[in-house]
């Protein structure tokens, strides 16, 4: 009834089926599979890395929790949850792509944040503080 399909990773192959002739499409190869999910893959061939952050009171602010991998935001959401929810007390929790985190190199450090030398009014040592006075 059905004839012999035989088909190459990548090409399709026309198939006879009761003496109609129908296109079958051949399974994806792995270059078009990892093409496919080129999105949800990191180029380390794994799921996206994602930060996780986590607050712990009302008002406090969302601490550095650490790092999953997932498909896509809900999913890292629910990884966080499972890997740093369980236990500890979390009121919210946000995750961020790493690769949407901009941040400065330790190489940078010194040029970028040392203080302006040219302005000792940004200093706490311009200001002199009045006898008696504590706590200044």
């Amino acid at each position: 009834m059905y004839g012999d399909v035989l088909t190459v990773p990548g090409e399709s192959a026309a198939v006879k089926l009761d003496g109609a002739t129908a296109e079958a499409k051949a399974p994806p190869t792995a270059a078009e599979a990892d093409a496919a999910a080129g999105e949800l893959l990191a180029p380390d061939s794994q799921w996206q890395l994602w930060e996780v952050f986590t607050q712990e009171a009302q008002g406090a602010p969302h601490e550095h929790a650490g790092s999953v991998r997932a498909t896509d935001a809900a999913h890292a959401i629910q990884n966080a949850r499972d890997v740093y929810g369980r236990r500890g007390k979390v009121l919210s929790m946000w995750v961020v792509p790493t690769a949407a985190i901009s941040a400065t190199s330790p190489d940078d450090a010194e040029p970028f944040f040392d203080p302006a030398s040219d302005k000792p009014y940004r200093h706490p040592h311009f200001y002199k503080a009045p006898r008696g006075v504590k706590g200044v």
